[in-house]
């Protein structure tokens, strides 16, 4: 098989199934109306929330948890802004309850700035409630850690500058995000999604085959390890695509992306040499099952 063909299906193999895509937008919807019955006092299933995180990025693969916002009417910030102490719980506790009304047997917990709701078939939900600061462009979002307190998060910047270098570079993008996905979950790697999303960013940014199609997937992934196990292993955060807003992760993975690096280079010469087993091996070394021959 060719190394187009085999990245090509690969990329189809960490994709979300159709029908786990049909079953997310239903409980999308369905949490939705529940919040705005609750907290606007109407029915909707679409105003007022938003997919965000991996999802909403796009570069969610078939494991990948659903992270949503929610946002609440300005007039609920003052309420829960004026508790003596970590008002901010009082608001997990009660979007918890609104969620709670609408999947009574389902696992709900709060979870320092989510309610996470744990689905029977493995499928968890992360709401987010938030409000709409003033410039309109960013959400401010509660904090339980420390006592409570509110934080800005910026999505919508992150996914319009994940969307425009996807679109100039043949939608490579955010498939380089998915097959990074794939190494994390194989490889056991301690990076988070959207830092996983901007490192590939900067990354395509610059690369000279950036706009080629999936024949050069062998060289992505060579090329993309190479650029990660350069980074600062004493670097305490960086800039999130978009939105520039501080991403703090430890390192661990700068040694795991050496280790990928060079299976990546050994599949190659693998590959050049028609020792097509041997290869194939070297790719599901990196990343996993799906990678099939």
């Amino acid at each position: 098989m060719s190394i187009a063909k085999k990245f090509e299906a690969f990329c189809s193999n960490i994709r979300m199934d159709d029908y786990v895509v049909d079953e997310v937008t239903g409980r999308y919807r369905a949490i939705t109306n529940m919040l705005n019955e609750d907290f606007h006092n109407y029915k909707s299933y679409l105003n007022n929330s938003l997919y965000v995180g991996s999802y909403g990025r796009g570069t969610a693969i078939h494991v990948s948890d659903i992270d949503m916002l929610f946002i609440l009417p300005y007039t609920c910030y003052s309420q829960y802004d004026c508790y003596n102490s970590n008002g901010q719980s009082q608001l997990l506790q009660d979007i918890k309850k609104s969620i709670a009304k609408l999947y009574p047997g389902t696992k709900l917990r709060g979870d320092g700035q989510v309610v996470v709701i744990e689905f029977a078939n493995n499928i968890r939900f992360e709401v987010l409630p938030c409000f709409v600061i003033g410039d309109g462009i960013g959400y401010k979002f509660p904090d339980t850690h420390n006592g409570g307190s509110w934080k800005v998060t910026k999505p919508k910047e992150e996914q319009e500058a994940i969307n425009k270098l996807n679109n100039i570079t043949n939608k490579n993008l955010k498939r380089l995000c998915r097959m990074i996905r794939a190494w994390k979950d194989m490889c056991n790697v301690d990076m988070g999604g959207l830092l996983i999303d901007t490192m590939a960013h900067n990354f395509l940014e610059t690369w000279l085959y950036k706009d080629k199609s999936f024949l050069y997937y062998d060289y992505m992934t060579r090329d993309f390890f190479r650029y990660l196990s350069k980074e600062n292993d004493k670097q305490a955060y960086w800039l999130a695509v978009g939105s520039n807003q501080r991403i703090y992760n430890n390192c661990l993975f700068v040694a795991k992306a050496k280790k990928a690096y060079y299976n990546a280079s050994e599949a190659i010469k693998y590959e050049e040499n028609g020792q097509e087993s041997s290869a194939n091996n070297k790719w599901k070394e990196i990343y996993g099952s799906r990678f099939k021959n």
